[in-house]
């Protein structure tokens, strides 16, 4: 006897999370799916394995553990198909790979995470691929920067470290129209807040590290692809052997069953400490697209359902000098915000932001950049944290 399940599209979001992805009555009722680790698979027959003709037939093609997390990530986004890789920044690296070939061109975003930058930077160049970066707030303006080898766009909204938005129905748009293929990070406000597939992008890419995960303790990262694009990808995935670890894929599984509720208390806290912090005189400027004060704040309304608990804010220095003294005393005087990169998880996180790589999209002024994980705590608690570091920072 099998449970009655309702389509997803009658479930609200937590409920939809609490199912997505497994039956417990595939495996004899017990609600989290066994962790199956695998390289070798059995075939019955020589017959069958010539011909592979069952749906499993070694390790890094899938185990019932990873397609459970696959199948729960094609539910939220929406996508023909999903692969599980062994981190975020090789999600978009073999997205890139996938769609990219030797004297093509690439445009992607200024504001866009420093590591794939990195990539493209170093091993698409000597693959003969030439990446240009362009103005996060393009827009439809990006057509003027195509050319006839342009195959790909990449997106990434909002921006790492300093939150632009993008117009992405208008990009996509655009490239669509030159034959172009769209990808976008969508780490920040995962597809429960924005659905990139819904707005025409081709291939949406989390570090399901982040959120999904939710405990600061896993690495892995997801590709969702549409029908059209959804072959080529598995296929460059099954070239490169690239694949996500059955014990990583089960705990990212467990953290996806609780990630509303915890996206909407990072939102929460996130929001009101920003509110707080555009209040304080030694504040230049909060960076967060939710704030009626920032520039990207009307795109962020239109098509986005919320945000996450990252942000940054620019700490008023005037002397350029002071910048990163200030910044680490700021640092330094925090007891409960860790000094560590990544972000998703309960903890709350701060860090001074490097935008040296920047070579369109001028970075803010008025003082050196902090970025801000918003974790679980108290809001009173992490105000209070706050409050240390501009008392030690003057």
């Amino acid at each position: 006897m099998t449970q009655d399940r309702k389509p997803s599209s009658a479930l609200g979001t937590n409920t939809q999370l609490v199912r997505a992805g497994y039956d417990p009555f595939d495996y004899h009722g017990f609600i989290n799916p066994p962790s199956v680790r695998a390289s070798t698979v059995l075939f019955p027959s020589a017959e069958i394995m010539d011909t592979h003709a069952q749906k499993y037939t070694y390790g890094t093609r899938g185990t019932p553990t990873t397609n459970a997390l696959c199948d729960a990530i094609d539910e939220l986004e929406g996508s023909a198909g999903t692969i599980l890789v062994p981190s975020g920044l090789a999600a978009v690296t073999i997205a890139f790979l996938a769609y990219l070939s030797p004297g093509d061109h690439a445009l992607v975003v200024d504001s866009v995470y420093g590591p794939t930058r990195h990539f493209c930077e170093t091993v698409l160049s000597r693959f003969g691929i030439e990446a240009e970066f362009y103005d996060p707030a393009a827009g439809a303006g990006i057509e003027a920067l195509f050319r006839p080898n342009t195959r790909l766009v990449h997106t990434e909204a909002p921006g790492s470290n300093t939150f632009e938005m993008q117009d992405i129905p208008a990009i996509v748009e655009v490239a669509h129209r030159l034959g172009a293929v769209v990808t976008m990070d969508n780490t920040w406000a995962t597809p429960l807040y924005f659905r990139p597939l819904d707005f025409g992008v081709d291939i949406s890419i989390q570090a399901v590290t982040k959120y999904p995960a939710g405990h600061s303790d896993i690495l892995m990262g997801t590709v969702s692809a549409n029908e059209k694009h959804w072959s080529r990808l598995k296929e460059t995935n099954g070239a490169l052997g690239i694949c996500g670890a059955p014990d990583d894929a089960y705990q990212v599984l467990r953290g996806l069953r609780t990630m509303g509720v915890r996206l909407e208390r990072h939102q929460q806290s996130a929001l009101a400490i920003a509110r707080w912090l555009e209040d304080r005189e030694d504040v230049a400027q909060v960076l967060h697209p939710a704030l009626p004060s920032f520039p990207g704040h009307d795109l962020w309304k239109r098509d986005f359902k919320g945000a996450s608990g990252i942000f940054s804010f620019v700490l008023a220095v005037s002397e350029k000098a002071q910048h990163k003294r200030k910044a680490q005393t700021f640092l330094n005087a925090l007891t409960l915000f860790g000094l560590g990169y990544s972000w998703g998880g309960f903890p709350s996180l701060a860090l001074h932001v490097n935008l040296f790589d920047r070579r369109v999209a001028p970075p803010p002024s008025g003082g050196p950049v902090l970025r801000l994980q918003i974790g679980l705590e108290d809001v009173g608690d992490l105000i209070k944290d706050l409050e240390r570091g501009f008392a030690a920072s003057v």
